[in-house]
């Protein structure tokens, strides 16, 4: 991945500077026409106020337009819920935001270290995920910028074994009150503007918990096979027991190979039908995850693409999440397979 995959998240309102009132004279103005001469002036007069006022205007409407915030999610699936609560007062921009590259392999370019340099405030996910973030930010120190590390706002160790960590259901809901105080600190004229956004940013995500608690009711026990642990906190939420060593996910997710008697393993649940769904990586494809897929299709295991990055365009971080669901539901109970969201 280049610098080109840097791109601007839409906000989910209009970005544009604040409409400000240009003055102008009062209809109750009143001229008396003495002579041409006295009539020049009194336009003239009428003309400066005018424009007095309208160039007064303008600078309110700059000084209002120069407090948009600049701001950074380090994967596009922070980057998408920091531009929902921060609305039209932020500018919000992602680095990791290509569905068909792997994540894992990014480099840092200056395009992009002069975009996080630039910024007010920061997300990234930590444990080892996007450690060219800090890289970046201790070569352009600055003691205001504010940046949120998912890792230590969960109280995380660097050792947790699986990054994935925006799969979590409680994740997003804990870093979005994060986002909405930070952004209030930078802009506290906003802060109610911000809070009103985070909690329809909350209600938003009722649908995806709602649709994960149906599932797990109806259907806990379930069993699955992966290539990664990428959506393995999603299926944990959702009751499914997860049949692939965690050994065998970490190699794949690290571009290692697998033991012969693990890949031997992971290939015979689904020629024995022990598992109900294969969850694939999608970004991550070399000849090995696809045999693998071959192997789950012609056993007639349903496959189900799941993402590091959240799939653009067409989606925001909850009809994703609630897309993954649904996914998930439809293979379980269907035999149904969606491979590309």
């Amino acid at each position: 991945m280049n610098a080109d995959n840097i791109s601007t998240v839409p906000s989910s309102e209009p970005t544009g500077p604040r409409t400000g009132t240009t003055g102008t004279a009062s209809r109750n103005t009143r001229v008396t026409w003495r002579s041409p001469a006295t009539a020049v002036v009194a336009l003239s007069l009428i003309a400066l106020m005018t424009g007095a006022s309208g160039a007064a205007g303008l600078r309110s409407e700059a000084a209002r337009s120069s407090t948009v915030i600049n701001a950074i999610g380090a994967e596009n699936e922070y980057a998408n819920p920091l531009s929902q609560i921060g609305g039209k007062y932020v500018k919000v921009s992602s680095i990791l935001n290509n569905p068909n590259t792997d994540p894992h392999t990014f480099e840092s370019s200056p395009s992009v270290a002069s975009e996080v340099s630039a910024a007010q405030l920061v997300v990234q996910n930590g444990v080892g995920y996007d450690t060219f973030m800090n890289k970046i930010e201790a070569a352009s120190p600055n003691a205001k910028r504010k940046v949120i590390v998912v890792q230590t706002l969960l109280g995380l160790p660097d050792n947790t074994p699986n990054p994935h960590l925006w799969y979590k259901p409680s994740t997003m809901p804990t870093v979005a009150r994060a986002m909405a105080a930070d952004l209030a600190a930078l802009d506290p004229s906003q802060a109610t503007y911000f809070q009103s956004n985070l909690v329809a940013f909350d209600n938003s995500l009722k649908p995806v918990t709602a649709a994960i608690a149906s599932f797990k009711a109806k259907y806990a026990g379930a069993r699955a096979a992966t290539t990664e642990p990428v959506a393995d906190y999603l299926l944990e939420a959702m009751g499914i027991d997860n049949l692939t060593p965690f050994g065998f996910q970490a190699d794949i997710m690290n571009g290692i190979d697998p033991s012969p008697q693990d890949i031997s393993l992971e290939n015979r649940f689904f020629t024995e039908h022990k598992v109900k769904v294969f969850a694939y990586n999608e970004q991550v494809i070399d000849s090995l995850t696809t045999s693998i897929r071959v192997t789950a299709g012609k056993s007639g295991i349903p496959v189900v693409g799941v993402y590091e990055t959240m799939p653009t365009p067409g989606y925001d971080f909850q009809t994703w999440m609630l897309a993954e669901v649904h996914a998930i539901e439809k293979a379980v109970t269907s035999k149904v397979s969606t491979q590309h969201l």
